[in-house]
C-alpha cells in the first residue's frame, strides 16, 4: 500500500493530532485519582483561606469570657453558635480554624517557592557550568548540609523576632540545599545533551540555554521537591508556634492552637483535635 493510497489518505486524515504537553498532563491529570483527591482538598482549603471572613460564623479574635470552653455541636448543650466550641478565652474554635488556614498556606507556599527559587538556582548553575564553579556550589551545599537547620531557623526567628515574612525566609533557608542537591545532578546530566550542543553551536548565551533550554527540562524534579517540601514547610511552622516561637498570639495559627489547648486537653480534647486534624489533612492532601 502506497503512501498515496486513498485508502491510506483517508486514515492519516481521521487520526487525532498528537496531544501537546499542557493537554497531555491534563489528560493524565484526569486519570490518576490521587491527584484529584489532593487536588479537591488543598483547592479546598485555598478558598476556605481566601473566603475566611465570609465563611467564619464569628470574629476569631472577638473573646468572651462569659462564653469560655462552650461545647461543640454534637455535645449535649452545644449550639450551631460555635460549631466547635469556644477556647479559653470564648473564641470561636471554627473561626479560628479557618483563619489559620491563611497563616499555614501563606507560609508553605511562600516559603517553599522561595527555597525552590534559591536551590534550583545555585543547582543550575553548579552542574551547568562545572569545575571550579561547581566546587564552590558543592562547598556552600556541604557545608548548609553541615548546619543543623532547625537550630539556625530557630536562631533567626530570635534574632528578627517572629512574623509571617521572618518564618517564611528562615523556613526557605532551612530547605533550599535539598533543590539544589536535586537540580544540579539533573543538570550535569543534561548539560551534554544534543539541545544544549546546538544551542551553543548557533551562539545562544548561557543564561538563554539554563532558561530555555535546562530550565523547562528540570521542572518535573523540581515540582516533585516543591510538593514534598510545601508539606514539611507547613509542619514546620506549625512545630514553632507550638514552640511560642512562629506566629504570635492572638493570629490564629493552627500549631499555636494546639500550644494553647494542650493544657485542657483531657477535659476539652476538641481543642487541639481541630486544629490538629487540619495540620493532617492539608499536609496528606499536598
Amino acid at each position: 500500500m502506497s503512501a498515496t493510497d486513498p485508502t491510506t489518505v483517508a486514515a492519516l486524515a481521521t487520526e487525532p493530532p498528537p496531544l501537546s504537553p499542557a493537554r497531555l498532563a491534563l489528560h493524565r491529570a484526569r486519570r490518576h485519582p490521587g491527584f484529584l483527591i489532593g487536588g479537591f482538598i488543598v483547592l479546598a482549603f485555598v478558598l476556605v483561606a481566601i473566603f475566611a471572613p465570609w465563611i467564619a460564623p464569628s470574629d476569631p479574635y472577638a473573646q468572651d469570657i462569659a462564653d469560655q470552653f462552650a461545647p461543640p455541636l454534637w455535645q449535649a448543650g452545644g449550639s450551631w453558635a460555635h460549631p466547635i466550641g469556644t477556647d479559653s478565652l470564648g473564641r470561636d474554635v471554627l473561626s479560628r480554624v479557618i483563619y489559620g488556614a491563611r497563616i499555614s498556606l501563606t507560609v508553605g507556599f511562600l516559603a517553599a517557592g522561595l527555597a525552590a527559587i534559591i536551590g534550583t538556582t545555585i543547582g543550575v548553575i553548579g552542574g551547568y557550568f562545572g569545575g571550579k564553579v561547581d566546587s564552590v556550589v558543592m562547598y556552600v551545599i556541604t557545608t548548609k548540609l553541615a548546619l543543623p537547620g532547625l537550630v539556625v531557623a530557630l536562631s533567626l526567628i530570635s534574632i528578627f523576632k517572629a512574623s509571617v515574612p521572618v518564618l517564611i525566609g528562615a523556613i526557605a533557608i532551612l530547605f533550599w540545599d535539598r533543590y539544589a542537591v536535586v537540580t544540579r545532578a539533573a543538570a550535569m546530566q543534561l548539560r551534554g545533551s544534543e539541545f544544549v550542543a546546538a544551542a551553543r553551536a548557533i551562539g545562544s548565551s548561557h543564561f538563554r540555554i539554563i532558561v530555555v533550554e535546562l530550565l523547562p527540562n528540570l521542572m518535573n524534579q523540581v515540582v516533585v521537591v516543591l510538593t514534598l517540601e510545601t508539606a514539611v514547610a507547613i509542619l514546620v511552622e506549625a512545630a514553632l508556634s507550638f514552640l511560642g516561637l512562629g506566629i504570635q498570639p492572638p493570629t490564629p495559627s493552627w500549631g499555636s492552637m494546639v500550644s494553647e489547648g494542650r493544657a485542657d486537653m483531657f477535659f476539652q480534647p476538641h481543642l487541639i483535635a481541630a486544629p490538629g486534624l487540619a495540620i493532617f489533612v492539608l499536609v496528606i492532601a499536598i
